[in-house]
């Protein structure tokens, strides 16, 4: 008997030895693995990207339970013999890195990133970044992930950089990415636009008022941006207002003294809603902007881009902060009778940047945009439904990739939630007022303009901005790969077999992804997507540091092993569900991890020295066991197939504790010092050596410890294995 198993069983001691054992052997790399014979040269690809960690953090519980599912995949997929990639990297996420290291040098050196300097800034932030990307890294490597580590890959690397420039400058020739000034989300505090995406809503009760507007009564919770409504807007079948006519001017008294205002008739516009009848800003507000674009209006600007009011709002006002005139607004158009009422009770929506918690103020701006409308020729297309040189459309690509099945998407109930998503679309604005990002591929000379990556000459100045993240994100199964260049990769490996994430960003990033790989290469970036839930607590609640639920998963592994922590989640982990979490569950599986060291244990040391390889004469009792192992790989195979890693996970669980365990060995006691001896050594052996095999997957390395131990096995590395047959 090994004397290792004279202990009890150590994942503290024995975890990183492990993986430092499966790192040295190469075979995280499909290409060893080919070398070695342990894969097919023309085995089926299987391949699968790790949604990219930002470095701007820790590995949390989120993260956790994503790699467990990744590689629950990953393994059992190399073991049923594929070629099978797993690509590791990390995001920039540039708007939360940019304000972490900007607050670290406004905490500690008491100076702005523009007292910095772009370069030196810049060079700060590569500091940080690095130091994160480490701990990250070593995180990733304690859930035990089997990540091809040769093709790491980081969002603002060269390979990737490359990339970006690439696809800008194709949909730029395309037509697709364009300038121009519309209604973006200006985020004040971060000073740059975010998209749609990018915002919280908050619930809000605030002041709603009534102002009397000429012969109408207006309603709004924002009189700070009413200095410039010049168009009253109602809808063309409201009969209330029939005796008015669009384009009609009015005379009335408004904050600042009489005006001239023109009567809109627009169907946007509810007539159920207060009095029906509402003015436009449209320069702070996008529905309004929308408005004033159909009737080609004129706009102007009332709040800059720090919230203060502009000179149009007269001097008692001008240079005011927002959030401090309200009230004085008010009290003016109070003292000239304009205020109708005032409802203290309004509820409603405010949006938020998700990075710095500010309020957003729409403003007009000129920015870059993908046209999701535009229509353009797809040289080729791999997409069923769509032909190659066919007049297509974003929006129709990312529709047809996902309704003709060449997507699909797991659970699909969330089929729904991506059509509504594409289907209420609008131009996706790319650019960002920040220093820390893909810089635009974009030089300007006088009215001249040129797409390229480097300068056309003396006199050219590059564009300031950087791209959204979403955009390099979005090329992320590309990317990783190599693409444009490294075409044999991509002919191997893409598209991908799946992509796993949290279905709270299938408009972020699945969508985005979607959109920019059907129009660069003209085929979807995976075949699969299986949307995992949040992690919560035993009540339901988001786990979050300010409320005391979170839970650091390196605490989880340093108390009870990887294997423990994994197999806690993946037991939870149904397609599409929040998974309720509990340290106790965690507890309890630490206890099945000593169970199958102890069994492994036992059967060991009643087999040793006996041939466990050659098949001797069974009883029919023996082969009703061997049925009943037959039926549990079954099984766990058809719901690893059908994605349902949680009850994958508790039919394996049940079946060693419950049969093997619990019947089969307590059975096999008596019948080890009888004439049956050989025949129950055999069987013990085989049942071990399949139920480490379909073990292997949810708890990788307790599983390959044992295995090392094995004294005749097919394989040196139980992480190359074959899966069993049923």
């Amino acid at each position: 008997m090994h004397e290792k198993f004279e202990k009890p069983y150590d994942p503290q001691a024995t975890e990183s030895r492990i993986y430092k054992m499966w790192e040295e052997s190469g075979f995280f790399n499909p290409e060893k693995s080919i070398a070695a014979g342990h894969t097919e040269k023309d085995a089926e690809s299987y391949t699968i990207v790790l949604p990219p960690p930002n470095v701007t953090g820790v590995l949390h519980i989120g993260h956790a339970s994503m790699l467990a599912i990744e590689d629950l995949l990953i393994r059992y997929n190399r073991m049923k013999g594929k070629r099978t990639l797993w690509i590791p990297g990390t995001d920039s996420a540039s708007i939360a890195t940019q304000n972490v290291v900007e607050k670290k040098v406004q905490k500690e050196e008491k100076k702005s990133r523009h007292q910095l300097g772009r370069e030196e800034f810049l060079s700060r932030i590569a500091d940080f970044v690095e130091e994160s990307k480490t701990t990250i890294i070593s995180q990733i490597k304690a859930m035990g992930s089997s990540l091809d580590w040769s093709r790491y890959a980081f969002t603002m690397d060269k390979t990737r950089n490359e990339a970006v420039n690439e696809a800008f400058i194709r949909m730029h020739k395309a037509g697709l990415i364009v300038r121009g000034n519309r209604s973006v989300n200006w985020d004040p505090k971060g000073q740059t636009v975010i998209s749609d995406d990018e915002i919280e809503h908050k619930e809000e009760t605030t002041n709603f008022y009534y102002l009397k507007y000429g012969p109408f009564i207006i309603g709004t919770s924002r009189p700070e941006t009413k200095f410039g409504d010049k168009y009253v807007v109602m809808h063309p079948n409201d009969e209330r207002y029939k005796e008015y006519t669009h384009g009609q001017k009015i005379d009335l008294e408004w904050i600042n003294g009489p005006i001239t205002a023109t009567i809109i008739k627009d169907e946007a516009i509810d007539p159920e809603f207060g009095s029906g009848v509402m003015t436009i800003t449209p320069w702070h507000s996008s529905v309004d902007f929308e408005i004033a674009q159909r009737h080609d209006l004129e706009y102007e600007q009332i709040i800059d881009q720090y919230g203060k009011l502009l000179p149009i709002a007269g001097k008692e006002f001008e240079g005011m902060k927002i959030s401090t005139t309200r009230e004085k607004i008010i009290e003016k158009l109070d003292s000239k009778g304009l205020v109708e009422s005032i409802d203290e009770r309004y509820v409603h929506n405010i949006s938020i940047g998700d990075r710095t918690k500010a309020v957003i103020e729409p403003q007009i701006m000129k920015q870059w945009f993908i046209d999701v409308q535009k229509k353009f020729t797809l040289p080729v297309s791999n997409i069923t439904g769509i032909k190659s040189g066919q007049e297509v459309s974003l929006k129709e690509l990312m529709t047809t990739a996902v309704t003709s099945g060449d997507i699909e998407i797991l659970p699909k109930r969330f089929n729904k939630t991506y059509f509504h998503w594409v289907d209420n679309l609008r131009p996706w604005c790319i650019s960002r007022q920040i220093w820390y990002g893909h810089r635009i591929p974009m030089w300007y000379k006088g009215t001249e303009e040129k797409a390229q990556v480097e300068s056309p000459g003396d006199g050219w100045e590059q564009d300031p901005d950087t791209l959204d993240t979403w955009f390099s994100s979005g090329l992320w199964t590309l990317s990783t790969l190599g693409w444009p260049n490294n075409k044999e990769e991509l002919e191997t490996y893409h598209p991908t077999a799946v992509l796993e994430t949290g279905y709270d960003i299938i408009f972020f990033w699945v969508a985005r992804m979607i959109l920019m790989t059907t129009f660069l290469t003209g085929d979807v970036p995976f075949k699969k997507v299986f949307l995992h839930g949040m992690v919560r607590d035993t009540k339901g609640q988001k786990m979050s540091k300010s409320k005391g639920n979170g839970v650091d998963p390196l605490d989880l592994i340093a108390d009870y092993g990887a294997d423990a922590a994994r197999f806690a989640l993946l037991t939870g982990a149904a397609p599409g569900n929040d998974i309720p979490f509990d340290v106790q569950q965690v507890k309890g599986y630490k206890k099945f991890t000593n169970k199958i060291w102890n069994v492994a244990r036992f059967v060991l040391t009643h087999t040793e020295g006996a041939s466990v390889l050659e098949k001797p004469d069974l009883s029919e009792e023996d082969q009703e066991d061997l049925k009943d192992l037959e039926d549990m790989v079954k099984e766990v195979t058809n719901y690893l197939e059908g994605y349902r890693f949680d009850l994958a996970a508790d039919r394996a669980y049940h079946y060693f504790w419950h049969t093997f365990a619990d019947v089969i060995i307590e059975k096999s006691k008596s019948e080890l010092e009888g004439e049956r001896r050989s025949a129950v050594q055999w069987k013990l052996y085989h049942i071990l050596t399949t139920t480490l095999k379909t073990l292997h997957p949810f708890m990788p390395f307790v599983t390959e410890e044992i295995w090392q131990s094995l004294p005749e096995k097919e394989s040196p590395y139980l992480l190359v294995t074959k899966w069993p047959k049923a």
